[in-house]
């Protein structure tokens, strides 16, 4: 099988929540009670026109969105760079262990260096050991002392 890499466009927006359900749906499974509001509207939305809230990757196989990765770019004090933060990486499960999300993790590191980030960072649920075990493969490390903490901001987008 082949795969390519390329920019998400609006164009993909449908393919792209038709995965991000899937993997609502994966994470529902192993107990994630979170919520789930990404349409293909408020994708295109947040994701392109004059300042995009992220940026996204997909992975292609015969001209089928098969998984993608959305990113956006922070900054770190302690380290005094600029650092990607990745926001959803996910491979429709047909497709798994092929490669796809390895390509689109090695795309995320090339834009990351481009970019003159110093890291990449991401969260991953801790009943996933999946995904864990895939990213330590990758090199990545857990940040063992930290914790994520949230803090809800009621305006415009709230519900």
């Amino acid at each position: 099988m082949s795969i390519q890499i390329r920019m998400a466009t609006a164009t993909d927006a449908e393919r792209i929540v038709a995965l991000y359900k899937e993997f609502t749906r994966y994470l529902r499974g192993l107990g994630d009670a979170g919520e789930d509001r990404l349409t293909t509207d408020i994708y295109r939305r947040d994701g392109f026109g004059s300042d995009p809230a992220f940026f996204g990757l997909v992975a292609e196989s015969n001209s089928k969105v098969i998984g993608y990765l959305l990113f956006h770019f922070g900054y770190d004090s302690e380290l005094a760079a600029r650092v990607m933060y990745i926001i959803d990486l996910y491979v429709s499960e047909e497709h798994r262990m092929q490669g796809a999300g390895a390509f689109l993790m090695a795309k995320a590191q090339s834009i990351c260096r481009e970019s003159e980030a110093t890291e990449m960072v991401w969260s991953v649920y801790k009943v996933n050991p999946k995904a864990r075990e895939f990213y330590e493969r990758l090199g990545a490390e857990l940040i063992g002392d930290l914790d994520y903490m949230h803090l809800k901001v009621e305006g415009k987008n709230a519900s």
